[in-house]
């Protein structure tokens, strides 16, 4: 499946361990690693912060300018971490990446495995919208499926085991 420099996207809910993985994995690829929160407005990131659900209104602007930096990388590889919930924001990240050059990798998790993760981590995205993340995740068809069962190495051998494939 892998060819020559890809853009990867580790994509999940919040606590699904994307940021983690996705480390991880451009460490191992040396590929650039591009974490997606960092990439919010202020606004959003208050909207957040503060228990209130982000529209599409906040998310599709973001997601545009996701999309303009994974096109720089296209040439060199990069991973992203972004949760990409719904299936037309999958498309708004991809509008820019050649199809057999994306890699999609999501990190499916119980609510129990979530929950526990982000009461332990400092985030601004607070427990209380968790629900709404899971509400709106359309799980995507095409993507390599990862299990939270696996240690991040495990997840690693697994995800490269399965893109060489």
């Amino acid at each position: 499946m892998v060819e020559n420099e890809n853009i990867i996207i580790v994509m999940g809910v919040s606590g699904s361990g994307k940021s983690t993985i996705a480390k991880a994995l451009s460490k191992k690829l040396g590929y650039q690693f591009i974490e997606g929160d960092e990439f919010h407005t202020k606004s959003s990131i208050n909207k957040m912060k503060n228990g209130i659900p982000l529209n599409d209104k906040d998310r599709i602007p973001w997601l545009k300018d996701l999309s303009k930096i994974l096109f720089k990388f296209k040439s060199n590889g990069a991973v992203l971490a972004c949760s990409a919930l719904k299936e037309s924001y999958r498309k708004i990240l991809s509008k820019n990446v050649p199809a057999n050059n994306l890699i999609w990798i999501y990190l499916k998790c119980s609510i129990k495995v979530l929950e526990r993760r982000i009461n332990r981590r400092h985030h601004f995205m607070p427990l209380s919208l968790l629900k709404s993340q899971v509400n709106t995740l359309e799980e995507p068809k095409y993507a390599v499926y990862i299990k939270d069962s696996l240690t991040i190495k495990e997840k690693i051998e697994e995800i490269l085991k399965r893109i060489y494939e």
